[in-house]
């Protein structure tokens, strides 16, 4: 029996075009509905992108308390690149905005820019179309504005980073596996990747592959957890909030008798 309001941790394939946020709406949207109440705390571990698919950790009620653990861990993504264009975006959110040479990219020179430059410790700057906060605003808000968004860089940590597929020398085309730390922007290593070939490059599709421990043939649809939410038993709301008080109180009595074993020993 499930029990949302106490906690539970669902993994999803996000669909391309929804954002994180609108998953956890409609999720939240079909919990309230089922158990008769006005809100129900839902959260997501790990922020995907719009157009990005792939695993992504949705929680709710108490163990929304576990979201930064849960969103610590390695991700792996499979990444589509496309040389000799840029966009202000650095994915496919916007329109290309300037073009670059690319006939003199090789596959070697390609190897060796990832494993020089983009394997281990590396800085980076965040897009400016993130949710990182600029003024206590998230930058994408300013960037579709126009305005110009200053973001510091920061250290991050890529433990692989692969060539799946090469369409030179026929088509400027990367597909790329990379796993890597908590806080790395993709977008941004496209764009990285191709100032470092001597050129541009942006993302044209993103997909993450694994959080974790969890991998995407672990998760179920957006669609499927919610025709499940609404028909699956439930805890309701008011027993599920009473056993969590009787738990606490057991918990508080158990701190106590340790307490009072612990003074009696120091006295003795």
């Amino acid at each position: 029996m499930l029990n949302p309001i106490e906690g539970e941790i669902f993994h999803i394939d996000k669909p391309p075009g929804a954002t994180s946020f609108a998953v956890v709406k409609r999720v939240r949207g079909v919990l309230r509905s089922r158990l008769g109440v006005k809100t129900v705390k839902v959260g997501h571990a790990g922020t995907l992108d719009p157009l990005a698919t792939g695993v992504l950790t949705i929680v709710t009620g108490h163990k929304t308390k576990l979201i930064e653990q849960l969103q610590a861990g390695v991700k792996e993504y499979i990444a589509h690149v496309k040389l000799g264009e840029t966009t202000p975006s650095y994915d496919m959110e916007t329109d290309v905005d300037a073009t670059f040479e690319w006939s003199h990219i090789t596959r070697e020179m390609i190897d060796r820019v990832l494993a020089e430059r983009f394997t281990g410790e590396i800085s980076q700057v965040p897009p400016s179309f993130s949710a990182c906060k600029v003024g206590g605003k998230p930058a994408y808000k300013l960037a579709r504005k126009g305005n110009d968004v200053a973001l510091s860089a920061k250290t991050l940590v890529i433990d692989e980073i692969e060539v799946m597929e090469c369409g030179l020398p026929a088509e400027p085309t990367l597909t790329l596996r990379i796993v890597c730390s908590k806080g790395t922007y993709i977008r941004a290593l496209a764009r990285d990747i191709g100032e470092a070939l001597l050129s541009g490059a942006h993302l044209t599709a993103l997909r993450r592959t694994r959080v974790g421990d969890t991998t995407v043939e672990h998760c179920e649809t957006l669609d499927d957890l919610c025709a499940r939410l609404a028909i699956a038993p439930m805890v309701d709301p008011d027993t599920a909030e009473a056993e969590r008080l009787e738990r606490e109180r057991i918990a508080n009595r158990e701190r106590a008798k340790q307490q009072k074993q612990a003074r009696h020993k120091r006295d003795r």
